[in-house]
This record gives C-alpha cells, structure tokens and sequence, in this order.
C-alpha cells in the first residue's frame, strides 16, 4: 500500500491544488517500511490525481480538497481523507492505527463558491469551511 500526504515544512499542506510536494509512505504490514518526498513540478489540480495515480498511491491525506479534485481521485480509485492537519508523519501513522480524525465533506473554499455547485450533500458556503473544511 501506498500513502500519500500533502507536505510543507513537515505539515500537512492545507490546498491539494496547490501543493508543490507530497510525502509518500510505503506500508506493509500495517508498518511503514519508506517514507520520502517527491515535488509535483508545478502541475495544477486534475494533474495532480493523475500523478498521485501514476506513483502507486492508495489513499491521500490532504488539508482542503475542491469537488473536481475529488472527483478525480475517486475515478483513479485513490482514497481520500481530507480536512486533515497537522504534522504528515503523524496523521498517517493515526491512519494506519484506525483513529486518524478527518471530514469525509470536506471542500476547498478558495474558489469561488457564488455560483451555487455542491460539494458533497451541501452548497458551499452554507455550512463551515475553509481550507480544511473545519473553519
């Protein structure tokens, strides 16, 4: 299995379109056996399930993450915990361990939600959010 982080500065980075690295984790077992971080060379929002996708990667631990993002993860079959923060080596050892806290509605809200699409079950900005979807 592998997992993957957005990554800044050993933290969890808080916008998936923007991230310029994530930490990937090799787990067998139940145990992380690899661990290192890669840069994305600056690719955008859809590319960046593609490269999650081409790297092997299983799940994605993220910050804040738009509906088209997830969207495209989902269709690479990559499982997605969002809303996460904190530092990365110990969110995934959190997942790993079954107790790792996220939101399954999470949505970015550095886009402009005015007009009215959904992410999830409800209308951006009708509920809290902010990059983790937790503000």
């Amino acid at each position: 299995m592998k997992i993957a982080a957005t990554y800044q500065n050993g933290m969890i980075f808080q916008h998936f379109g923007h991230s310029e690295q994530f930490k990937l984790y090799d787990v067998e077992n139940g145990k992380i056996t690899d661990s290192r971080v890669v840069d994305t060379n600056g690719q955008g929002h859809g590319a960046l399930a593609d490269f999650l996708a081409k790297s092997g990667v299983n799940v994605l631990i993220c910050g804040g993450i738009g509906a088209g993002a997830q969207n495209a993860l989902a269709e690479a079959g990559i499982q997605l915990f969002g809303g996460v923060s904190g530092m990365a080596d110990e969110a995934v050892d959190a997942y790993l361990a079954g107790s790792l806290k996220f939101n399954a509605a999470v949505c970015c809200s550095h886009h402009d939600h005015g007009h009215g699409h959904s992410c999830g079950t409800h209308l951006c900005g009708a509920d809290k959010h902010g990059c983790s979807g937790n503000s």
